[in-house]
């Protein structure tokens, strides 16, 4: 039977057994086992024949875990360190060392042997453990003092330029301007401040165990009642990287472009129960979902149709690139690709859900969202929008750093938007109470010297603004000439426009009693600086007449989407005309398109007569046969219109109209697209169908 067995039916463990002459020495093997597999030892606890390397006297093993690490200290005057103790260094022979004697007496020292092992390989590990205490301790002091180093600097930088703050500034103010956080895109956090979590997530807990969907997503969450997701075609790719801007675009697969050419022929009849239709196949294209939330909408279904916009995030936050960040602000999607242009509007109608639902800081983190994707050009225009956004949602330190760090390129100051807001948000952050004494006097100073310089530049708004405010202005202010009703009909049409947008949104955040009192203070300086002949009243005149000649394109696109009364009324004729479709209003006039929609056969030979020729009334109808084709056929046309008198006749309700047909011959020339002479080709290609032709 082996040792160790004998010490398991006895009890005892390995360091306990009796000390024996010679037990206190053994050569360190890597098999615990060695002892029974191994030659016998000779006397003096070495193997007989050894290679001389000397024992090491110790009472329990697992002292020498680390002993290796000593035993290679170097040799100094032919001894080894200290840890080491030979028999002849117990009884006090320094020279060379005994081996083999098993006379040599060693019971008198073991005991003494045991006890200075211990405390010599203890000792120095100790002294090792205070070494690596102390060149943390001097890294750390190093790194403390390099910190402070780095906040004097700091400060002093601070100091030189004569800002001085209470304290750190906050993480935000450190972070780029457009910079999105992911937890303020979930509406349910901002829910929960408001009414608690239990209220907001008490009947969504259970719900929760059962969804099936593939990943979580952040602008959106899946909910159990939606379709199976399976990929529908709809991919992104990188296009490029430049200077720390990554530029992408969504893809449609041939099977997506299939269901998207289905869309528009669903668009076109006019028909929503078409686009149902279509959804059943494919349950997440994304511009049904968009084009029958609209539907739902003027239905007074605001729930479905929250549920399509939601659906139809999803499925393009599932499409996203794995670079494609939403955070960052670097990620670039261009407005001119049609299929990009869908994540703009998905974007901007839940921004629009959001805001009507009571959320409007989330809301301002998707309407950052839309301006980061494209902020140059801003396609939606969403600059006119993130400071209504901002003073609901009580965030006026973003306001005003978006202001002060915008304003040098791109002029912020002669929107009248941010004219207004910005010393609106002055005025509302001097009225808190938590900031110190002289933050908020320079807050009151800030925003009267801002809001002057606005009265100034844009006196057409006062007035309206104090009809939808329900306030009587007094008499010296309306019958002044400069804010009198000639200050409202001799702005530009674009600046009226701007202003009725303007208006028209945020007119109940000056309702306050005490920002009239402090809009009335300023209005009467004004006045007094206006009799006074200063001459940046003239030059504010000269640049309203200079600067606002028509508005941009993006402009009339967000008027649109928004929906505000007062704004569509004053938009201009040629955009009013247009046909203008929910999917994609207004598309730029320099699309870039990645596939063509393909020809196919026009309907208008497959109808009745009088249907089809209220149907090209329609402002989308185009018509499909070529201008050369009937200039070709003319002669053909005629003798088909000289067979069909009677019919003509009847559909015209004019008995002398077929008269004039022959004779019209030359209408099939160049005739214009506009009017009656867009519809001629169609009434000739009623009679081919007439015919049998």
């Amino acid at each position: 039977m082996s040792r160790r067995a004998l010490r398991r039916l006895r009890g005892e463990q390995r360091g306990q057994e009796p000390l024996e002459p010679g037990a206190l020495q053994f050569v360190l093997r890597d098999d615990d086992d060695a002892e029974e597999e191994g030659p016998k030892r000779g006397p003096g606890g070495r193997r007989p024949g050894g290679s001389g390397k000397e024992g090491v006297q110790v009472n329990n093993r697992f002292e020498l875990i680390n002993v290796e690490d000593l035993e290679d200290d170097p040799v100094v005057n032919g001894e080894k360190s200290d840890c080491v103790l030979t028999d002849a260094a117990v009884s006090g022979n320094k020279g060379k060392i005994q081996r083999g004697n098993p006379e040599t007496k060693r019971e008198g020292n073991v005991a003494k042997a045991a006890p200075l092992e211990q405390s010599n390989a203890s000792g120095k590990l100790r002294k090792k453990k205070k070494k690596q205490k102390n060149k943390k301790n001097s890294t750390g002091e190093a790194s403390e003092s390099g910190m402070e180093d780095i906040d004097r600097i700091l400060e002093r930088i601070e100091d030189g330029s004569g800002l001085s703050r209470p304290g750190p500034p906050p993480l935000s103010s450190r972070k780029h301007v457009l910079y999105v956080e992911h937890r303020h895109l979930n509406p349910d956090t901002e829910l929960k401040r408001y009414f608690g979590a239990r209220a907001v997530l008490g009947e969504q807990r259970p719900r929760q165990r059962q969804r099936v969907y593939p990943k979580c997503t952040w602008l959106t969450t899946p909910k159990s009642t939606w379709p199976r997701y399976s990929k529908p075609g709809l991919s992104m790719r990188l296009l490029e990287s430049k200077k720390g801007l990554s530029f992408f675009a969504f893809e449609h697969s041939e099977e997506y472009q299939q269901a998207q050419h289905k869309f528009l022929v669903a668009v076109e009849s006019m028909e929503p129960n078409n686009i149902v239709v279509l959804l059943q196949t494919s349950p997440y294209h994304v511009d049904s979902l968009l084009q029958l939330s609209d539907a739902c909408r003027f239905q007074e279904d605001q729930e479905m149709a929250r549920d399509l916009i939601e659906r139809a995030l999803y499925s393009m936050e599932c499409a996203f690139h794995p670079l494609f960040s939403l955070t960052s602000g670097t990620c670039r999607l261009d407005y001119r690709r049609p299929e990009n242009r869908s994540f703009y509007l998905a974007l901007y109608k839940q921004m629009s859900f959001l805001e009507k639902r009571g959320c409007p800081r989330t809301a301002l983190e998707f309407c950052k969202l839309i301006l980061s994707l494209e902020p140059d050009e801003d396609p939606l225009c969403m600059l006119l929008l993130v400071d209504h956004l901002a003073l609901r949602a009580r965030n006026y330190e973003y306001l005003i750093r978006l202001f002060q760090e915008w304003e040098a390129h791109r002029n912020l100051s002669q929107l009248p938007n941010f004219a207004f807001s910005v010393p609106l948000a002055y005025f509302l952050l001097s009225q808190q109470t938590d900031l110190p004494q002289h933050e908020l006097s320079s807050a009151r100073e800030k925003a009267s010297l801002l809001i002057q310089q606005a009265l100034t530049m844009f006196p057409g708004v006062l007035m309206p603004l104090l009809e939808y405010c329900s306030v009587r202005p007094d008499a010296s202010v309306s019958n002044h000439r400069f804010f009198g009703p000639d200050a409202e009909i001799s702005q530009p049409p674009a600046l009226t426009q701007l202003v009725s947008l303007y208006l028209g949104r945020s007119h109940f955040l000056w309702k306050e009693p005490a920002t009239m009192s402090w809009l009335e203070e300023n209005v009467r300086e004004v006045l007094q600086a206006v009799d006074a002949g200063d001459p940046a009243v003239e030059a504010c005149e000269n640049r309203r007449k200079m600067l606002y000649q028509r508005a941009p394109r993006n402009i009339h696109r967000h008027v649109i989407l928004s929906e505000i009364r007062e704004a569509v009324a004053a938009l201009p004729p040629d955009v009013t005309t247009q046909s203008v479709m929910g999917f994609d209003p207004l598309p730029p006039l320099d699309t870039i398109y990645s596939y063509v929609r393909p020809e196919r056969l026009s309907p208008v030979s497959h109808g009745n007569t009088v249907a089809l020729f209220f149907r090209s009334l329609l402002p989308n109808y185009t018509v499909e046969v070529g201008w050369a084709r009937l200039s070709f056929c003319a002669e053909w046309f005629k003798t088909v219109v000289c067979m069909q008198m009677s019919s003509v006749s009847t559909m015209l309700g004019s008995a002398g109209a077929g008269r004039q047909l022959p004779g019209a011959a030359g209408l099939l020339g160049p005739l214009p697209r506009t009017g009656l002479g867009r519809h001629v080709p169609l009434v000739f290609q009623s009679f081919m169908s007439s015919t049998g032709t």
